[in-house]
């Protein structure tokens, strides 16, 4: 009746994931408790679990994202831990198999469940805002597109107690991720968690693209757009062009663990290989899903902290498309060691420094917006000169891996994993942390607390100099990934440092926490009244800080790409004293219904219990059928209303300032 599953599969004999289970209960026990006490439960139902809201649907996006920051973050601290004290005869205090889980772990986590959805989060709260739009193409796929990533969310933090994650790295190349070789449930939780996260991505690209391209607000044509738009729409058109190859690629493994079908199998006329060109095929553009964005924050923070208007608007645009297009013809790069032959790797090779072009163009746009501008060395501003120093070395790091000599050399060891730390962490969760401090009081209508804000930021950049500046040279010295312990005590020094600097990350993780709390406690010190979180050149309409659910009972009028700055200087005009009904969806909990089942028949394909993955797989299309039933998704919000919503919000002001 239940499959594979019993009271073994919960991993008693480990101390470390006992006491880490006991911790995750005693805490959610904590939170329930708390929610009942204060009797929020309701609410929560009510104003978040079934909100279409996009903005709201953004913060979800990113409170789960810094939830899985944590958890991946203390992945990594057993990671560096184990490698300082594994050398010399010990062994350390990770046994092997639980070791290679937490590296795998890791990587799952970080890229697929905390640089994702915070990039996913950003574009969710900024972009509608910025073209004017009073909510996504879709809101109903939008709800059901966060839901089925936190499906993904509860897979991978049930494989910690219910049986194991995979020991396969993040890429589960084939035969090691084959059921031959991992027999137990561990890459099946990999796939199935990331089905259900990838396809709740491939859904919002798919809504912010049309979003973007049909709901932009009177007069804002496409070269009209924000800076950041325009990075949301080319990440969305990576995307929903790269996403698939990832569900097919993942397709076909589980079907040779379920069926033996053998697409991977060598021995069976199957190439292994073919994996690996379809894994990478997805997995180089999701750097530049990961990394477009950011750029698209540090342009706007960059235009607003240097007063000045962005230099070079259509190099930037230019660069922009040229990053997504180039995006796909690299790949090959992550295998050059895998025989495809000289003049392939020549010709990858060359794309690759290619794309260091459109790359260089951003950064010299960024130097000269800042040049002779009045620069004000706030915490976003401050986000963004260690992102120009840190991912510069990480894309010159990247130029050498893109020979193919090099690459021989360098491809397996410790250099490859600081390259890519430089470029994710230097360039993409920067950028991330510039955007949340950024873009915060237009969400919540106060600031976030600067001086925390500060610690936070050199913290983070000591930590990560510290961290992995010696992992460049380890890996010159020759030393490979993926080890768990080791016997050469030259590498001891360098390790240490790493680890060292792995704590400095952590207070920056820390403090970040810290400044979200103190700025909750004393936010009404900090609350924003202009309308405008930085008084300075930004590119979201004068809604109030938080915009009510509709965004604007006005849509704006755009005669330029700087029209509010423009409208500004002239001084705003008065409110309308007329309002039109304004048509929106209602919330609905049909989403989060359909994604639990969604979830609950992964769970069942993951422990082959086959009659709950029946009965789950109906229960979803029931629920998504009883949804087109449904008559009531849309009501209008009449104008008086509306009128009632804008004086309120008006009054608010007035009596903040």
């Amino acid at each position: 009746m239940f499959g594979k599953l019993t009271l073994d599969a919960i991993p008693l004999h480990d101390p470390i994931i006992i006491v880490t289970l006991i911790a995750i209960v005693l805490g959610g026990i904590a939170v329930v408790g708390g929610i009942t006490y204060f009797k929020k439960w309701t609410w929560l139902w009510k104003e978040w679990f079934t909100t279409v809201d996009h903005k709201r649907i953004g913060i979800m996006y990113i409170i789960v994202a810094i939830i899985m920051l944590v958890r991946g973050f203390a992945d990594a601290i057993m990671m560096r831990t184990q490698l300082m004290l594994a050398h010399g005869g010990s062994d350390g205090f990770l046994p092997p198999h639980h070791y290679d889980q937490i590296f795998s772990a890791h990587g799952v986590i970080m890229i697929f469940f905390v640089a994702t959805p915070l990039v996913t989060g950003l574009m969710n709260i900024v972009m509608p805002l910025q073209i004017g739009a009073r909510d996504v193409a879709f809101p109903y796929l939008n709800a059901l597109s966060f839901w089925l990533f936190v499906g993904g969310v509860i897979l991978v933090m049930l494989s910690l107690g219910v049986g194991e994650f995979a020991q396969s790295g993040w890429v589960a190349y084939p035969p090691l991720s084959g059921i031959d070789l991992s027999p137990s449930v561990g890459v099946d939780y990999y796939i199935w968690s990331l089905q259900l996260s990838g396809l709740g991505t491939l859904l919002t690209g798919v809504n912010l693209f049309v979003t973007i391209l049909k709901m932009r607000t009177p007069g804002m044509t496409l070269m009209k757009m924000p800076i950041f738009t325009w990075t949301t729409l080319v990440t969305c058109v990576i995307i929903v062009a790269a996403f698939p190859i990832l569900t097919v690629a993942l397709g076909m493994l589980s079907l040779d663990r379920y069926l033996d079908m053998n697409f991977f199998t060598a021995g069976m006329g199957g190439n292994a290989m073919m994996y690996v060109n379809l894994f990478w095929a997805w997995g180089h553009p999701e750097v530049y899903i990961l990394v477009l964005p950011a750029f698209g924050v540090f342009s706007e923070v960059v235009s607003t902290f240097a007063r000045k208007k962005l230099f070079g608007y259509k190099s930037m645009v230019g660069a922009t498309v040229a990053i997504g297009l180039l995006s796909f013809i690299v790949w090959l790069h992550h295998f050059f060691t895998m025989g495809s032959g000289a003049n392939v790797n020549a010709f990858f090779g060359i794309m690759t420094m290619i794309i260091a072009i459109p790359t260089g163009v951003k950064i010299f746009t960024w130097l000269f917006t800042m040049y002779q501008g009045r620069v004000e060395f706030k915490t976003p501003m401050l986000w963004t000169l260690g992102f120009l120093v840190t991912f510069s070395i990480g894309g010159m790091t990247g130029v050498l891996l893109a020979v193919p000599g090099a690459d021989f050399l360098l491809h397996n060891s410790l250099f490859l994993v600081a390259h890519f730390h430089n470029t994710i962490i230097g360039g993409a969760v920067f950028g991330y942390l510039a955007g949340i401090t950024f873009w915060f009081p237009k969400a919540f209508g106060f600031k976030l607390n600067e001086r925390l804000g500060r610690y936070s930021f050199w913290c983070w950049i000591i930590g990560f100099y510290l961290a992995f500046m010696p992992l460049y040279m380890l890996g010159f010295m020759g030393m490979t990934r993926r080890l768990n312990s080791y016997d050469n005590p030259a590498w001891v020094p360098y390790l240490t440092v790493a680890w060292v600097g792995a704590l400095f990350i952590l207070a920056g993780i820390g403090f970040f926490i810290l400044q979200l709390y103190v700025s909750i406690r004393d936010r009404k010190q900090n609350m924003d009244v202009t309308g405008d979180p930085w008084d300075g050149r930004t590119l979201e309409w004068s809604t109030a800080s938080p915009p009510p659910f509709y965004n604007f009972a006005v849509l704006p009028k755009v005669d330029s790409i700087d029209a509010f700055y423009e409208a500004k200087q002239r001084g705003l005009p008065p409110a309308p004293s007329h309002y039109a009904p304004i048509h929106m969806p209602r919330n609905t909990g049909n989403p989060f219904v359909v994604s639990m089942l969604l979830t609950v028949m992964c769970f069942a394909l993951i422990w082959h219990i086959w009659w709950l993955v029946g009965a789950s797989f109906v229960g979803a299309i029931v629920a998504y059928i009883v949804r087109t039933y449904d008559q009531d998704v849309d009501y209008y919000v009449p104008s008086e209303e509306v009128a009632r919503i804008e004086h309120q919000h008006i009054q608010a002001q007035a009596t903040q300032a």
